[in-house]
């Protein structure tokens, strides 16, 4: 089933949103002080081109410079891509067959806010790190 949403969602929105993601990475990486930021947009590509059997956990490594980061980031580009997530994860709802993918969409709003200081795994992957 998952293989079945990602090619839907490869065709109807994942192939736009992953070369968005892609240019964003390309511009922010042409300046040194942008290249972490546009490291976790080529991250986040990734998972935007293949949503469905992946989620993100956050990195036990990751302290203060991930959370000044994602200030900047918040601030510069993160709300912008966050609308945009919103606006389409509505629009995919409003038909039965978009349901999930509006989910996926919404699935992306924490990362494309507050993308530094976690990466992406399958979800067995993060089921099998998890503790209860």
């Amino acid at each position: 089933m998952k293989t079945i949403l990602n090619v839907i969602w490869l065709v109807l929105s994942g192939f736009w949103l992953f070369l968005a993601y892609l240019l964003a990475g390309l511009i922010l990486c042409i300046t040194i002080i942008g290249i972490p930021f546009g490291i976790a947009s080529f991250r986040i590509a990734g998972y935007a081109l293949w949503p469905f059997g992946r989620t993100t956990v956050e990195r036990p490594d990751a302290g203060a410079p991930s959370l000044v980061g994602n200030i900047l980031w918040i601030v510069l580009a993160g709300w912008w891509l966050a609308l945009a997530h919103i606006t389409t994860g509505i629009v995919q709802c409003l038909t039965i067959i978009g349901i999930p993918l509006g989910f996926a969409n919404f699935k992306l709003i924490p990362i494309s806010l507050m993308p530094l200081g976690r990466e992406v795994v399958s979800t067995d992957q993060a089921f099998a790190t998890t503790r209860w």
